[in-house]
């Protein structure tokens, strides 16, 4: 926060603070009065910021104030008194619902708040996404939160306020209520709200469009990839965008770190937000000068009645078992390792106590290796239960056979990931707007202690959301025309981004010339998919598929794969960033004339 306000001139800062995870562990601990609610690295960037943020005159609105808002403007109303500055703090809430969490249960019992992929009929969830509901004195919910939009922000900044402190409002709503009060955009001016959203989208993970989280990161020097300075959204009247940096920060701002960007954690064509709804089908990107990218494109339309609700609730317990392997039969090593411990829990009728056991084997030993580490892969037992006591018998059907171990087993000497600890379940929702109490409170007296209340209401108009797209590519056009073929990675010629999206993983790929999207258009197919997924396939996932043209980019979502979402997932790679890189590794036949290009 310091930097972007010191490094150059900018008008509003916005800040993206929360996970759909960090909420509910933050509300477990703010339950023990062990955690304030609000995060407290937000308060940081404010007490080290607010005196240039005052000389400067510059707009802050973050959601950094979790499921205590009104404790950190509070806190900010405070510390603004105590340096004499000039600015007027407000928060934005309605969105936290744990008060009501009886009824949301009886409505999803009843039907009336539905699971988040439940209009897709072909899309099946976890066996124990609805366990909760059969269990509510064992696994209570501990935290429910609504995505909030732009209108309470900009109803705050209309009214005066300087710093807006919010709760779960989408990641994308401060900068989509910043750009709506500095154009003044009526609540009907759908393709600026969409560009604005999709400008807010570029910017919310940090520095994941100047450099981070980059499958195209080997092409620079290490150098430049350290200490990477945050990026900047310049949004027009129109909700066009140009998406930069300070000059004065490290970092890389392109085409391509722009369209990584773009495709992380999308659900296909539509992009969602309690206020409109994007559609990027028609979206186009390009480099206007180093570091300064233009994005144009977006439609906007209404958007749904309805938004998203994170529910969390205490799952049971988990824990893992770490061992490594050191080269030669590696593979045998492990069929023995997991047919000990899966018979010791069989002959004590344990084995079906288990939510989840689940043996994954971690890395390949490298042949003719040259160190011991090289040879060195691992065995991650994973399980889960909502008896503790089932845990503890893991652990103990390990030791068991603790010195019947394979050749050369060894492991750390720290052994805490083996005690079970609580985790707490997801279960992704819809929620009418109508049922929310969205409001902005601003403090504009002589105290913090009765701040001024105004309600915002749902959106004025909305339409019912429309079943996503999914589709193979129209024409497609004959591999074989492209000439020889060799077997490479697939990033070889594509670039990715993968993330979360609840239960599923979404992956978007792209390539470079207008050429090579012949090809890969009519490449990448759904059942190529499956197949490049190769044993992590599972027969009860779905795949939706989509084209974004004027990018050259294929984008899929694959339902399941993450179980009830990152908090429970089995998964290492829980949040799914991985998964791109996984698909880009994979050998395919690539023809040689695109290669020459790299």
């Amino acid at each position: 926060m310091y930097n972007q306000a010191k490094y150059g001139s900018v008008d509003v800062i916005t800040g993206d603070y929360l996970a759909e995870v960090n909420i509910a562990e933050n509300a477990e601990a703010m339950a023990k009065s062990a955690h304030p609610g609000w995060i407290p690295t937000a308060l940081d960037g404010l007490q080290q910021s607010l005196e240039i943020i005052d000389e400067k005159r510059i707009k802050v609105i973050i959601n950094g104030g979790g499921l205590n808002p009104r404790g950190l403007a509070e806190k900010t109303y405070d510390m603004i008194a105590e340096r004499k500055l000039k600015l007027k703090v407000a928060y934005v809430d309605g969105d936290n619902l744990l008060p009501r969490a009886d009824k949301i249960l009886d409505n999803i019992r009843n039907g009336q708040v539905k699971h988040f992929d439940s209009a897709n009929p072909q899309v099946k969830c976890d066996k124990f996404t609805t366990s909760f509901l059969d269990h509510p004195d064992e696994m209570p919910i501990v935290s429910a939160n609504a995505y909030l939009g732009y209108r309470a922000i900009k109803k705050g900044l209309n009214e005066g306020a300087d710093i807006i402190i919010c709760g779960r409002v989408s990641d994308a709503s401060p900068v989509i209520g910043a750009a709506a009060w500095w154009h003044n955009w009526s609540e009907d001016n759908f393709d600026a709200l969409a560009g604005a959203l999709i400008g807010g989208h570029l910017i919310e993970c940090s520095t994941y469009v100047t450099g981070a989280n980059f499958a195209g990161f080997f092409k620079y020097d290490i150098k430049e990839l350290l200490n990477l300075g945050l990026p900047i959204v310049e949004i027009d009247a129109k909700g066009d965008s140009v998406v930069t940096k300070h000059e004065a920060l490290n970092g890389i701002v392109t085409a391509d770190t722009v369209k990584c960007q773009l495709l992380y954690e999308l659900q296909g064509l539509i992009y969602l937000n309690s206020d409109v709804k994007a559609d990027i089908s028609g979206i186009r990107v390009a480099e206007q000068a180093k570091n300064r990218v233009h994005v144009t494109g977006t439609k906007g339309y209404p958007p749904p009645p309805t938004t998203k609700l994170a529910v969390f609730y205490r799952g049971g317990y988990q824990c893992e078992i770490l061992l490594n392997a050191i080269g030669y039969a590696t593979e045998k090593k492990w069929d023995l390792q997991e047919a000990q411990v899966r018979s010791k829990l069989g002959e004590w009728g344990l084995t079906s106590s288990f939510d989840t056991l689940d043996f994954q084997r971690v890395g390949v030993p490298k042949e003719d290796p040259d160190s011991q580490l090289s040879a060195t892969t691992y065995l991650r037992i994973f399980a889960q239960a909502r008896d503790i006591n089932v845990l503890r018998k893991l652990a103990a059907a390990w030791a068991f056979n603790g010195m019947a171990h394979f050749a050369g087993m060894c492991a750390s000497l720290d052994m805490r990931t083996m005690q079970p600890k609580p985790y707490l379940g997801y279960y992704s929702a819809i929620i009418a707007q109508e049922e929310l109490e969205e409001a902005v409170d601003i403090f504009d007296g002589p105290s913090k202690g009765n701040p001024r209340r105004i309600s915002v209401g749902p959106p004025k108009k909305s339409l019912p959301l429309e079943p996503r797209a999914n589709y193979e590519t129209e024409n497609p056009v004959s591999i074989g025309q492209f000439g020889p073929t060799v077997m490479r990675p697939l990033g070889d010629i594509a670039l990715a981004r993968s993330g979360d999206k609840g239960a599923n993983v979404n992956i978007g790929l792209f390539v470079q010339t207008a050429e090579q999207w012949e090809w890969f258009r009519s490449f990448m197919t759904r059942p190529k998919m499956q197949k490049l997924m190769g044993k992590d396939w599972k027969d009860w996932y779905f795949i939706e598929r989509v084209e974004i043209p004027h990018i050259y980019a294929v984008h899929y979502v694959i339902y399941g794969p993450l179980g009830r979402g990152v908090s429970s997932s089995k998964l290492l790679d829980a949040l799914g960033k991985g998964f791109a890189e996984f698909i880009r590794a994979v050998h395919v036949p690539i023809p040689t004339k695109f290669l020459s290009l790299q």
